[in-house]
């Protein structure tokens, strides 16, 4: 498994912007793909983005064209630029990461949009 340390999250106001991070380590393997799933209060854990090393994106449909997600293979980590967000945004936000098939999760970070 690999390490991942996530940052970014916090308190925003509706309309406003975020970016969280994750930086994955530990492993000599591809970590690919490298994405964001979300856990909103009494829902199931979703996903978000995702990202592959060649740089092939996939967005959940409540979040195109406001989430952008990127990578920095050198470093792998991967970034989600969170622009327009949204009360309904509000989750903790979990980074994972594939690694020969196994996936691993970050500890998560706390997202909350007011309205």
């Amino acid at each position: 498994q690999v390490q991942l340390v996530e940052s970014g999250g916090g308190l925003v106001q509706a309309g406003g912007s975020l970016t969280l991070s994750c930086a994955a380590s530990g492993s000599s393997f591809s970590v690919n793909p490298m994405g964001y799933y979300r856990q909103a209060p009494g829902k199931q854990r979703e996903l978000v983005a995702t990202i592959t090393t060649g740089g092939s994106t996939k967005y959940v449909d409540s979040v195109k064209g406001r989430f952008t997600i990127s990578r920095d293979n050198a470093k792998n980590t991967v970034y989600l630029q969170m622009n327009g967000l949204k009360p309904e945004d509000t989750a903790v936000y979990y980074c994972y990461a594939r690694v020969l098939g196994i996936d691993s999760w970050g500890q998560g970070t706390q997202v909350t949009v007011s309205s």
